[in-house]
């Protein structure tokens, strides 16, 4: 079904008539898989590259930490999610302050991201990864923030991506606290 989209002046971007905000272009649709790519497989090759090994097995491990199978399946959705929201911000700029920082906001989360695993797994830094993941919530959540006026959608998509960090902290934070802040 395609979107109606009225051009408010030949300098602007066309605009979406249900919502008022910037239309995603045809031409956008074609970097969807590129963000799909980056996002995913990137996200799939750090984990295959730096997952649990001989170390990480050897910790204690709280209460509450999921079966090992539970992280593939939960992140590659996750990691689905944050490439269509970061797409579809990227997709509908028109070059404003707030979309630049939501879209730093998205770039910065991807990183952290994508740090977090080789520092925990890799470097078995289990306090440097902690401090790590309370700034990828905290961008996450900024993203939320500055997403949510421009595009629900792309914010909405990153809610479930907040509870499951939120809750990686916790986990991030009992490895921490009992294995001797080790």
């Amino acid at each position: 079904m395609a979107v109606p989209v009225v051009a408010n002046t030949p300098t602007q971007r066309p605009r979406d008539r249900s919502t008022g905000r910037a239309a995603i272009q045809p031409a956008g649709w074609k970097s969807l898989p590129a963000f799909l790519l980056l996002v995913v497989g990137g996200g799939l090759l750090i984990g295959a590259l730096t997952g649990p090994d001989a170390w990480f097995l050897s910790l204690r491990k709280p209460s509450f930490n999921p079966p090992n199978w539970l992280f593939a399946p939960v992140w590659t959705t996750l990691y689905v999610f944050i490439a269509i929201a970061g797409w579809r911000v990227w997709s509908r700029r028109t070059g404003g302050r707030q979309e630049a920082l939501t879209l730093g906001l998205w770039w910065l989360q991807l990183g952290l991201n994508f740090l977090w695993s080789p520092v925990f797994f890799g470097g078995h830094r289990i306090d440097i990864a902690l401090a790590l993941i309370a700034v990828l919530l905290a961008s996450i959540l900024g993203f939320i923030a500055t997403a949510w006026p421009r595009d629900r959608v792309a914010a909405l998509l990153f809610a479930p991506y907040a509870l499951w960090v939120a809750f990686a902290a916790a986990l991030n934070a009992a490895f921490y606290w009992i294995n001797n802040a080790a």
